[in-house]
């Protein structure tokens, strides 16, 4: 692998040099404490900025000030006027979409070239909700008590709304719970991920531009077990919203029993991404090695236990691999850059401890394999794109989710083996299928246990259709009118006419 190439380091403004303040009730203020936290770029350790370290007492205020502004004047807000301040925050986003994404690719260093790409579905993601904030509505029920009663449902904002993002997608993550709860009426206060805070406080800071109200959307960042544990825990918390490990996971569903909260969870996956020997492989070998080390791996429905046809198991997996080698890898800031660094040194560890658990299980690597370390590529957090062959199925690199750029490569015979064999997780967020026949992609895609089923393409997104996960890739979905409807409570009116 050659020495990673420098690149000149670009700053947005942002960046400035001050230390990055909370949003509570619509002003920027230091945590309650007084203490700070460094963000790090993760491909050089360059310091980017000191951040507030928020804590129970910032929750509490933030809680407090969304509280405020639930029942207060945002109450009084109409789906039309909810509308044009989401259509004014996605212009504002369009605007300012180069420095979102620098900030992105600094704080947690995927490539430019990626988190340019999320320009679409930013946008659309916002633009959609706007469309969603004036098409909820209830419905007429024709009851059958006697008697003139006529009863109809009514939809509502549920109320204070706990947000968790993760860090592989900043600017998305935040936009896909900010969204629907500026669409629904809800307010929200919002707990980025400590390894990646700035493009959310970035976003606060075009929401107070946009117009929206004190104490609508409120972003304290801190640490998962200080910050977001207050937050799953709070008493005045209708709903937390959360996105990350299954662990953390069980924990929040544990912490909303004290309230009875309601709970929407996006978790971990080991998807399984399925090709056969029919397949088209000259598309196959780029989508379901992308499926893979698009964002180093570091996505949760990434198609990381790759099932290949025994037919063509040795041929595909060699393809797969000389395909790894030519992927550039490096700082994210340079436009040819394909795969960049991990997030941190807590993510390096994970993900060389299980390159490790791998070939002591008896597993070849095709590629990579190992950390770079040569060059600058010591500065950072880098593992090259690997191909792990000689897999079988009880191994823990093909069970347990690794979130780092590597495939485990799995031969099977025939379709009943590898539906059995692909639902055989404990996850079902993910999955994919390569074939050119038409009924083998009906079955699959019926068979498969997962909230996601690509057929001869990979991570397909879109703002309309709702994306979610079964078993322990957690329940609720987000994106499309499901997701929206999280944010809603029904009520039942009965009146009696006579």
């Amino acid at each position: 692998m050659a020495v990673m190439e420098k690149s000149p380091v670009a700053r947005p403004a942002y960046l400035d040099g001050k230390t990055k303040l909370m949003l509570i009730d619509g002003r920027w203020v230091p945590a309650a404490s007084g203490k700070t936290f460094e963000s790090r770029n993760p491909a050089t350790g360059e310091l980017l900025a000191t951040v507030a370290e928020g804590d129970r007492e910032d929750i509490n205020r933030a809680v407090e000030a969304a509280r405020k502004a639930f029942t207060g004047p945002w109450s009084k807000w109409t789906p039309a006027e909810r509308q044009v301040l989401l259509l004014r925050l996605a212009d504002l986003v369009e605007k300012n979409i180069e420095e979102l994404a620098l900030l992105d690719t600094l704080d947690m260093g995927a490539p430019i070239s990626r988190t340019r790409n999320n320009r679409q579905r930013a946008l659309g993601m916002l633009r959609y909700y706007a469309g969603q904030a004036t098409a909820i509505h209830g419905e007429t029920i024709e009851n059958s008590l006697p008697g003139e009663i006529f009863s109809y449902t009514l939809k509502e904002p549920v109320g204070v709304v706990g947000a968790i993002i993760p860090w592989n997608g900043p600017l998305t993550a935040t936009i896909w719970k900010i969204g629907p709860a500026l669409a629904t009426g809800c307010t929200v206060v919002l707990k980025p991920a400590e390894e990646a805070p700035l493009t959310p406080l970035r976003l606060g800071e075009l929401c107070l531009e946009a117009g929206v109200p004190p104490g609508v959307v409120n972003i304290v960042p801190g640490y998962g077990e200080t910050a977001g544990a207050a937050l799953a825990n709070h008493m005045d918390v209708d709903k937390v919203a959360f996105t990350g490990s299954h662990l953390t996971g069980q924990k929040i569903i544990h912490s909303s029993a004290s309230n009875l909260k309601r709970v929407s969870l996006e978790l971990g996956g080991k998807s399984p991404d399925i090709v056969f020997a029919d397949a088209d492989l000259g598309s196959a070998v780029p989508g379901a090695s992308m499926a893979v080390f698009a964002n180093s791996g570091q996505i949760c429905s990434a198609g990381t236990r790759l099932f290949v046809e025994k037919k063509v198991y040795e041929e595909f997996t060699a393809k797969v691999a000389a395909f790894a080698k030519t992927l550039k890898v490096g700082n994210g800031i340079d436009p040819q850059t394909q795969v960049g660094p991990l997030v941190s040194s807590e993510q390096l560890d994970r993900v060389t401890t299980y390159l490790g658990i791998g070939r002591q299980e008896g597993a070849t690597s095709l590629s990579g394999g190992q950390q770079l370390t040569d060059g600058d590529y010591g500065k950072g957090y880098f593992v090259p794109p690997t191909v792990f062959t000689n897999v079988r199925d009880d191994m823990r690199i093909a069970q347990e989710e690794i979130f780092g750029p590597v495939i485990s490569a799995i031969p099977f015979t025939d379709i009943e083996e590898v539906i059995q064999r692909g639902n055989n997780t404990t996850f079902g967020l993910g999955s994919g299928v390569w074939t050119r026949d038409v009924s083998k992609a009906h079955k699959l895609a019926k068979s498969l246990r997962a909230g996601s089923v690509w057929i001869n393409c990979y991570q397909a997104m879109d703002p309309a259709v709702p994306f979610g996960g079964y078993k322990m890739s957690g329940y609720g979905r987000e994106s499309g009118k499901q997701h929206v409807e999280e944010y809603l409570n029904v009520k039942a009116v009965w009146i009696k006419t006579a």
